[in-house]
């Protein structure tokens, strides 16, 4: 499995140019000496580039799953070889996050929170802990809910990763994860979109560029006054059930879509969700509706209700993105992988002057991610004079 696995890694490495040239600087500086990290993601090649990027900057590392459907067993088998490794595709990612709890990191990376709250179990944090980082939003939801005994760097709400990871990235890898599931053709199909919020805009684009009538549901006014005056039909989520043919949530609370939906759809919908966790389909009330249920492709269950309807759910309502695809584009990994071994850099150097909380991510390393992949692009762009910028700071009469 390695032999592929190195492979994969590879390729990922070559379209990831940002963060390989912040590897090369950390292999000269080694700013994360004596670190020890503990990355809870999903275990793909781009997160293998990462974990390296890490090493090389000093620091001993240790990977676990963020999802049981997401993990690469090649990606796996390589690193294992090289750190801590604890994920394995189609098992329970829990016991592995405990063991690199255990372990004792003294700085996190997380995609959901999870290696954040077990630490939280514990009376008292790892000797040393320095600092945590977080790059979703329901993970973000749960940090702030846990009574922080330390600092975690909201990557998530970084501008690099709202414009690229949530838009760009999660939603063409979306739609990726839908057809390789189903190699349905989307043009023609009524797409709702539960959740506009970056991520939603993304998938709603990308679904519109195919083809694709979508809706758009909502329950914020001001999201939902955007996609109508982006051109989308708005509604609410029990009148687009009657009417979708593909219903994707994204939306980050559960129970998105529950009995009083399943009850309205067509026979043959597909529920597909894009959140992090498995609950914005209400699954069990799915199972409790349908008098049968069975697998017809490998990521396809179909889940007979009455009269004569059947249902199609992906993933098992798990992130479909990477679940049933690939996830993220290496090139949109780039950008966010390098945003994390950066606030990684910084954590270390500016931990003791952090206060327990949720941090944003400091300017200056956004706009470091975004300079290095502007030259990685070839890319130039110009600059202000001394004199525009004392006007953008000064006012005379």
């Amino acid at each position: 499995m390695a032999a592929g696995g190195d492979l994969r890694i590879e390729w990922a490495d070559g379209q990831m140019p940002v963060l390989r040239s912040v590897r090369e600087r950390f292999t000269e500086q080694r700013p994360l000496a004596g670190l020890k990290v503990g990355a809870c993601l999903h275990v793909t090649a781009e997160t293998a580039n990462l974990a390296r990027t890490l090493a090389a900057g000093g620091a001993e590392v240790a990977v676990c799953a963020a999802n049981p459907l997401s993990t690469q067993d090649d990606v796996a088998a390589v690193l294992a070889g090289e750190m801590l490794v604890r994920a394995a595709h189609g098992t329970d990612p829990t016991p592995g996050q405990r063991d690199v709890a255990a372990w004792g990191p003294t700085v996190t990376l997380d995609d959901g929170a999870d290696l954040l709250a077990l630490l939280h179990e514990a009376p008292a944090l790892p000797d040393g802990f320095l600092g945590a980082t977080e790059e979703t939003t329901t993970g973000l939801v749960r940090a702030r809910a846990l009574g922080l005994r330390c600092a975690v760097l909201a990557l998530n709400e970084a501008r690099s990763e709202r414009v690229f990871n949530d838009h760009y990235g999660t939603g063409q890898s979306t739609l990726d994860g839908i057809l390789r599931a189903t190699n349905m053709l989307l043009a023609g199909r009524t797409v709702v979109v539960l959740g506009y919020g970056f991520t939603g805009h993304g998938i709603a684009a990308r679904a519109r560029g195919a083809g694709a009538q979508v809706i758009v549901c909502e329950v914020d006014p001001l999201r939902a006054l955007e996609a109508r005056m982006e051109g989308f039909d708005v509604m609410p989520a029990v009148a687009a059930a009657a009417v979708g043919d593909v219903f994707i949530t994204v939306t980050g609370v559960p129970g998105v879509l529950g009995a009083e939906h399943f009850a309205r759809m067509k026979d043959g919908a597909t529920l597909a969700n894009a959140g992090h966790f498995d609950v914005e389909i209400d699954l069990p009330a799915l199972d409790a509706a349908a008098g049968d249920r069975r697998e017809v492709l490998p990521l396809v269950e179909q889940f007979a209700l009455e009269p004569d309807r059947r249902l199609n759910l992906l993933a098992q309502g798990r992130v479909v993105n990477l679940a049933a695809g690939q996830g993220h584009p290496a090139e949109i990994m780039d950008i966010s992988f390098a945003l994390h071994a950066l606030a990684v850099e910084w954590l270390a150097r500016q931990s003791a002057a952090l206060e327990a909380g949720v941090h944003p991510v400091p300017a200056d390393l956004d706009r470091e991610v975004a300079r290095l992949k502007l030259a990685a692009l070839g890319v130039g762009i110009d600059a202000l004079s001394a004199e525009q910028e004392a006007y953008r700071s000064t006012w005379t009469a």
